[in-house]
């Protein structure tokens, strides 16, 4: 134990004291900072942009159903002709030129409607236009045919249906993805720490085997409490270097905002509006479900799934490289390690939001290398206790076996040198 201790401090500190840790713990808020205002200021100067659209309305009932807004400046050239009107649009350069042609026919008409520009316009320009022409048709094709359209819309009702449990605790519509939010982060934060930390671990033991540094330190040292000091010292490692992220970010968010003067919480055009046409009563529901999140059990729950899967992918990352020479040598073994936690974060985003307790959901949450993220996107939806018991024993069983097998991979690959090793070698090593 207390070689164990030595090794944990050797690691910690040789990393904390790296100049390249110290220059990336520094450097890389500043760069995350830097970016996020960058894609806010880049955000603002698209909604200030006001596309000028000209219009060629031959039909003349659309006169007033397209009038300038933030978005849009509409310009009439009704009056030219059609290749008139082509030309001038594309002299000044505008956004395109929208030509109604006079039909009776709604269906023709339908049909016929045409947009010029230089350019493809987007998706969602076309769609406003598409709908504004559409409600036009629709309301001008009851009217021919002797609907009264006041009493249409005299007689729309809208539906609300309130969402309650059983027990009468009630819900808001958009729960679901809150809920997801919240595991989702939880779930891809874990599989961002593994990826990043347990290649610093595998880089350790690469460096170390090829300096020849490793020869020394075994003669004194288990192989195995030489590997838990790499992943305890490299695990503690990033953790600090998480934490100095997260609370120098949050000052150098707070002064570039007050500095600059951007508001970096005013969400975009179409959230905002969505936001706006909320009632208080949603408003306060949404806050409600936000309250009513298991925020304590989801904290508690990513600490023992964040050491167990951290532990699990470290182990196996250690044991990789303990059987290469070179980081490019271990190119062939990173594919199996990186597609069950691609599958997990697929599974959770795909399967959990649509059905968290269904069999997909479940079995994925107990598979030890996805229930680290599976269980923690399905958490926020409340999961049985049996279950997260069975998941969390499945979990730390298969961490004794993967660190009972990585270490006996870890004591032979060490001292392996000149030869990129095979499946099959690796299995020769485990009997050892």
């Amino acid at each position: 134990m207390h070689n164990l201790k030595l090794i944990l401090e050797r690691e910690y500190l040789a990393r904390v004291r790296n100049k390249t840790f110290i220059v990336m713990t520094f450097l890389s808020p500043l760069i995350l900072v830097g970016m996020i205002f960058l894609v806010a200021y880049l955000s603002m100067l698209n909604n200030n942009e006001t596309h000028t659209m000209a219009i060629k309305d031959d039909s003349g009932l659309f006169a007033h159903d397209f009038e300038d807004s933030d978005d849009f400046k509409f310009v009439d050239l009704t009056d030219m002709s059609l290749e008139e009107a082509k030309q001038s649009s594309s002299e000044n350069e505008y956004y395109g030129l929208l030509y109604i042609p006079n039909l009776e026919n709604n269906r023709e008409l339908a049909k016929s409607i045409k947009f010029f520009s230089k350019e493809s316009p987007s998706l969602s320009n076309l769609q406003h236009i598409e709908r504004t022409i559409t409600e036009k048709l629709t309301n001008r094709e009851l009217v021919s045919n002797g609907v009264d359209l006041s009493k249409i819309e005299s007689s729309e009702t809208k539906v609300d249906i309130q969402i309650q449990n059983f027990a009468g605790k009630r819900t808001s519509k958009m729960s679901n993805y809150i809920k997801m939010f919240f595991g989702g982060a939880a779930g891809y934060l874990l599989m961002m720490f593994i990826i990043i930390y347990g290649n610093m671990v595998m880089r350790s033991v690469i460096e170390e085997k090829t300096n020849r540094i490793i020869e020394i330190i075994v003669s004194s040292v288990k192989p195995i409490q030489l590997m838990l000091g790499k992943i305890l010292g490299t695990s503690l490692a990033g953790i600090t270097q998480f934490a100095i992220w997260v609370v120098l970010g949050g000052i150098l968010l707070v002064s570039a905002s007050y500095f600059t003067g951007m508001d970096l919480t005013a969400a975009p055009s179409q959230a905002q509006a969505g936001i706006d046409q909320m009632s208080n009563s949603e408003m306060q529901q949404l806050l409600l479900d936000v309250s009513n999140l298991p925020i304590l059990t989801l904290v508690i729950f990513f600490v023992i799934y964040f050491l167990g899967g951290y532990f699990l992918y470290s182990a196996i990352y250690a044991a990789i490289g303990a059987a290469v020479d070179s980081e490019t040598d271990t190119q062939q073994f990173m594919f199996p390690i990186i597609l069950p936690l691609m599958l997990g974060i697929y599974v959770g985003f795909f399967s959990v939001i649509e059905n968290p307790h269904g069999t997909v959901s479940t079995i994925f949450s107990m598979i030890p290398l996805t229930s680290p993220i599976v269980m923690l996107m399905r958490i926020p939806f409340g999961v049985p206790w049996y279950e997260l018991a069975i998941s969390i024993a499945i979990l730390i069983l298969t961490n004794v076996g993967v660190l009972w097998l990585a270490a006996k991979i870890y004591r032979v690959g060490i001292l392996m040198y000149g030869k990129k090793p095979t499946y099959k070698e690796l299995y020769k090593w485990l009997k050892y």
